[in-house]
């Protein structure tokens, strides 16, 4: 996959996060967690893409663990959304598991470059 595919992959996967996020209701305990998953999301991509403009190979792995690090966070929030809301396991799973795949590849990209 060209980086430019996985760039694309990272943006769509932020934005529909967002779209996620507006949706979920209003209460106090979704407003925290629509919050932090739309930080997380969006970093994850912002990230990413700085990554492939690193100045060296320890700086593209510096990077890439920040990517790792707001996936993992993301994953875990969807978690909460997940057990939090009833009837949108159509709507979270589909985020989820895309969140797993780019967190696979970044995993591995990791591997590769060390």
């Amino acid at each position: 996959m060209m980086k430019s595919e996985l760039q694309e992959r990272f943006m769509q996967w932020a934005l529909n996060i967002i779209l996620l996020c507006r949706d979920l209701p209003n209460a106090i305990e979704f407003e925290v967690i629509k919050k932090q998953l739309i930080r997380s999301a969006t970093s994850s991509a912002a990230n990413y893409s700085a990554s492939n403009r690193a100045k060296s190979k320890k700086d593209m792995i510096y990077k890439r663990k920040i990517v790792e690090e707001e996936l993992d966070e993301s994953i875990i929030w969807l978690e909460f959304l997940n057990r939090l809301v009833n009837g949108w396991e159509d709507k979270i799973q589909p985020l989820s598991r895309e969140a797993e795949s780019l967190l696979k590849i970044i995993v591995s990209s990791i591997k590769s470059l060390r």
